[in-house]
């Protein structure tokens, strides 16, 4: 875990959940609530994943890793909004007893059953705290077993399930949506195109579950310096038509107006944020 910061990853999530055998639980707990600290500490973003409800684990998960450093909690296997709720009961709990700002500690409820997809909607309002969320569709999974569906690359099979979660999430005014990873370690080029998908359909980031693919999809999801160019070249053709009493005005071969110019400058403002050289 120390290692983590090397890999220029946004976040980085700690796993409690499926990765740590049962008598090891305990054990783990220690071992990750003190590399939030330390982490946290060194500047680094920290998820972690902590056990689903039904295993009664999960309020010891959260009083061993609540702390000043902690961002947010991946909540697995999210049934409903229940699920969140009783899970922002306890994060108020824990910030109250240490101290800490209530609210601060955020959630994200992975989506991996029927039941969580189907209520999308109401899970996504359950919380202020839910500030990332989507939907899950890799290989062999929790999700393929729930919902029955056999995983190709090309992803047309939870396409529905990716865009039914995803409008979800922008109607409840969630600002970050997560796609779920690539389970392929080795297949950077399948990653890639995974990648390029979420992001056409309107995602803005990936879980990951190996280093090597933070930099593909940190390509991926960045503005490239081609399209800032663009942006900003349709911004200021808005500018000049609007000075000359138009409204509307042909940019590289489309007609664009004041909606086209408002999704510019939204993408300029988030590539100033990602560092893009010219944003």
């Amino acid at each position: 875990m120390r290692r983590a910061p090397r890999f220029n990853a946004d976040a980085y999530i700690l796993d409690l959940e499926d990765s740590v055998p049962p008598p090891e639980k305990s054990a783990a707990r220690e071992s990750v609530g003190r590399m939030v600290q330390e982490l946290g500490e060194a500047g680094q973003t920290i998820v972690v994943r902590v056990n689903r409800l039904e295993t009664g684990l999960t309020g010891g998960d959260l009083e061993a890793i609540v702390g000043p450093h902690l961002y947010c909690v991946l909540l697995p296997k999210v049934e409903g909004p229940d699920d969140v709720v009783e899970v922002d009961i306890l994060l108020r709990h824990f910030e109250r007893e240490k101290g800490l700002e209530v609210g601060k500690i955020f959630i994200d409820p992975a989506l991996e059953t029927a039941s969580g997809i189907r209520q999308s909607w109401e899970i996504a309002n359950a919380s202020p705290r839910v500030a990332h969320m989507g939907a899950s569709g890799g290989k062999g999974g929790d999700t393929a077993r729930s919902i029955g569906f056999q995983w190709t690359p090309e992803g047309m099979e939870t396409l529905f399930l990716r865009s039914k979660v995803l409008v979800d999430v922008r109607a409840a005014g969630i600002p970050y949506p997560m796609s779920g990873g690539w389970m392929d370690i080795h297949d950077l080029e399948g990653l890639r195109r995974s990648a390029q998908q979420a992001k056409q359909l309107g995602y803005t980031g990936m879980h990951l579950i190996h280093p090597s693919h933070v930099p593909v999809v940190n390509e991926v999801f960045t503005p490239s310096e081609e399209e800032v160019a663009h942006y900003k070249g349709l911004i200021e053709a808005m500018e000049e038509t609007r000075a000359q009493g138009g409204a509307a005005v042909t940019f590289g071969g489309d007609m664009v107006d004041i909606a086209h110019e408002e999704t510019a400058r939204a993408m300029l403002e988030i590539a100033r944020e990602m560092g893009v050289p010219g944003a």
